[in-house]
């Protein structure tokens, strides 16, 4: 009841914030004490729309350069007009991907590279550099976008194999094992990036639950009432992206890795998900799958070099 309470009213946690602050506030925090010569580069997935369009709206007003990489390039361009109509001086860069294709993630990673730009930031990305980090001495960021929805995973039911090959496909349980699965990477992720003494972290968030369109196609009157109830519990889009925001560029996040973060303060998340054994198992099937797909050995990566 507390933290209903809590959120319903917007107090602030110990960050400052809560479930009413917005991107906008939280960039601005962030990112006015800044040095304006380290200009930061952001990878924003998904940013063609809801969430991630407006978390890239945000990061590109003050001064980030962002890189959308999208499957629809006319839905991105869009996005960038839009932003560039706000904020004429962002630099946006637009790529083409589409992440169901191995090989079009493999295009993307070698077309970024050969952009030459640093990379600081990743939110929900698909590929980790530590390189960057080291050189300009700017702790890399990469943001997994979970859900609270992971809390409704069952343990009784949760199997690996069962993900990649079920008998029956129910939507919602996969989702809930999908946001799970963000959590544990991140998880195992940061154990490995701390092993490997780089300086990047990797959080997981959950932005909360925002309002959309989706139910203004169903008009009436019932359908109106439920819509407004609704409405004053949701989460606008701008709050949606604060907690994103918020871990890619809080001072009070720096050196913080593999914790999971709502309402733009540091969370509890389901057991399951804080438990090493399966974050690692998650890891060594999720490569296995991926060097399969390849047709590589699991001891080699996509461009031939060995892992550990």
């Amino acid at each position: 009841m507390k933290a209903t309470l809590k959120y319903l009213t917007g107090i602030a946690g110990p960050s400052g914030y809560g479930s009413k602050t917005t991107a906008d506030e939280v960039a601005q925090d962030c990112l006015s004490c800044m040095p304006t010569s380290h200009q930061l580069t952001a990878i924003v997935t998904g940013a063609t729309s809801g969430i991630g369009a407006e978390t890239a709206r945000v990061l590109a007003k003050r001064g980030v350069r962002v890189v959308i990489p999208a499957r629809d390039l006319r839905k991105a361009e869009k996005v960038k007009e839009s932003i560039q109509r706000e904020s004429p001086e962002a630099e946006i860069v637009i790529l083409e991907i589409d992440l169901s294709s191995f090989a079009s993630i493999q295009r993307f990673c070698s077309e970024f590279l050969s952009l030459g730009l640093p990379l600081h930031i990743l939110i929900d990305a698909v590929r980790e550099n530590g390189e960057t980090a080291s050189q300009s001495c700017i702790q890399g960021r990469i943001v997994n976008v979970s859900s609270v929805i992971h809390n409704w995973v069952d343990r009784k039911h949760f199997c690996f194999s069962k993900l990649l090959s079920p008998k029956s496909y129910n939507g919602t349980r996969s989702y809930a094992q999908s946001k799970l699965a963000n959590i544990l990477h991140a998880k195992e992720l940061a154990r490995q990036l701390k092993a490997r003494k780089a300086n990047v972290t990797i959080n997981a968030v959950h932005p909360g639950i925002v309002k959309t369109g989706i139910i203004r196609d169903y008009r009436g009157f019932i359908t109106d009432s439920l819509y407004f109830m609704a409405s004053k519990l949701l989460k606008s889009t701008s709050q949606g992206a604060a907690t994103t925001c918020y871990v890619a560029l809080s001072p009070q996040t720096v050196g913080l890795s593999g914790k999971y973060f709502a309402d733009c303060n540091e969370s509890r998340c389901l057991a399951l998900a804080n438990e090493e054994a399966e974050a690692r198992k998650l890891w060594k099937q999720t490569r296995a799958l991926i060097h399969r797909r390849f047709l590589l050995p699991v001891g080699q990566n996509v461009k031939g070099s060995s892992t550990n």
